[in-house]
């Protein structure tokens, strides 16, 4: 399981979750859920693709050090 950095890459791009959901199609439940601090979720590679692309951001930015 991975710790994701979605909220903070959202918030510098002054974006809700609602409108990456919109530019990602990716459900903004899911974006919750993989923004839950303190909290390691799953997920699949193709989620991952969809928001690290709306973000305009490379995957490997998403993942915590």
């Amino acid at each position: 399981m991975m710790i994701y950095r979605l909220k903070e890459l959202r918030e510098e791009r002054n974006m809700s979750q609602e409108e990456l959901s919109q530019k990602s199609g990716v459900s903004r439940q899911i974006i919750s859920i993989l923004e839950s601090e303190n909290r390691e979720v799953n997920t699949t590679t193709a989620t991952l693709q969809k928001l690290s692309a709306a973000l305009n951001c490379s995957l490997s930015k998403i993942f915590l050090p």
